[in-house]
Formats: structure tokens, C-alpha cells, sequence
């Protein structure tokens, strides 16, 4: 059982899946959408990455894109090429889908809840096409310290491997 913003969810005694360290873990409903084997509606899928819309959605457009790989949280992420390429990959087809879906809203916002925050164990990046529906969800989903949701260039920064230097 996990407990994520006061709701607590049992988690389906299913086949284990394997982090991207080869490590086993519980069942994942991601892990299923990427495998194509849930009835979502994918609106991207690459052998990289899947993307669908959020199943209880906080603004005009939310949309979720996942690794295909399993990784579990934004914690299991290090600063290595393949980490920065991997969520740079994902919010270019983020910042896609909004342009195609939701060009002319007010603002796009892409980002991550982080541990303890996060409602499932499989990273995932909220894409969000603004205004908030209904407009106090944005509390979710609005950056705060070292807790809570991190911006999806923040994010970048903080995996560049290769940071470049102040002019």
C-alpha cells in the first residue's frame, strides 16, 4: 500500500517489473501502458518513451510522458549522458503535443513530483497546457523548495553532465 496526497492505494500483486539497474519491483500500471497492454489512449511512442493523457486531469490539456524502461522516481536519476538525454527526449515530446493539442493556451508547464510526492512509483513528466481545472490544483503543481513538484529544466540542469560555464 503507498499513500500519495492523503489517498492510499493497494498495489496489484502482479509479475515483477526491473528498474533500468536491474533490480525487481512491484507491479507497475505504467509499465503496462508502455507495453501496450491497458486499453489508454497513447498519444506518442517512440522506443524511448510513451505519452497519454493523465487519468484525472488539472488543467485544459495534462498529459503524461513515461520512459519505457522502468525508473522508478526522479531519485533514481543521476547526472550520465543517458539520464539527461532521457528526460530532454521527454519534454521535447511534451512540449510537442502541447503545440499540437493546446497551442494557444495561456501557458505550458512541464514538470515532476518528487518523492514523497509522486502518486506512482514510475517517473513520469506532467505536461500541462494552463489554466488549472479546477484553479487551486495548481498547488500541485507549482515548484516549492527542495520538496514537491521540480520544473522540467530544472530537472535538466541538475543532470547536465556537462554544465556550461557562466559567461
Amino acid at each position: 500500500m503507498s499513500i500519495c496526497f492523503g489517498v492510499s492505494r493497494a498495489r496489484k500483486s502482479k509479475s515483477a517489473k526491473h528498474t533500468m539497474d536491474g533490480q525487481s519491483t512491484d507491479y507497475c500500471i505504467f509499465c503496462d501502458i508502455a507495453r501496450g497492454a491497458t486499453s489508454t489512449s497513447i498519444l506518442f511512442s517512440d522506443e524511448k518513451v510513451v505519452a497519454f493523457p493523465d487519468i484525472n486531469p488539472s488543467a485544459f490539456r495534462h498529459y503524461l510522458v513515461i520512459p519505457v524502461e522502468h525508473v522508478p522516481t526522479v531519485n533514481s536519476l543521476e547526472k550520465k549522458p543517458e539520464h539527461y538525454e532521457l528526460v530532454n527526449h521527454m519534454l521535447k515530446v511534451g512540449e510537442e503535443l502541447l503545440n499540437r493539442d493546446a497551442p494557444n493556451s495561456v501557458e505550458h508547464r512541464f514538470g515532476f513530483h518528487q518523492p514523497p510526492f509522486n502518486s506512482i512509483d514510475h517517473l513520469h513528466l506532467h505536461c500541462l497546457a494552463l489554466p488549472f481545472t479546477p484553479a487551486w490544483k495548481q498547488v500541485k503543481y507549482t515548484p516549492v523548495g527542495r520538496l514537491g513538484f521540480i520544473g522540467a529544466n530544472k530537472m535538466l540542469e541538475k543532470l547536465n553532465p556537462r554544465p556550461t560555464l557562466p559567461s
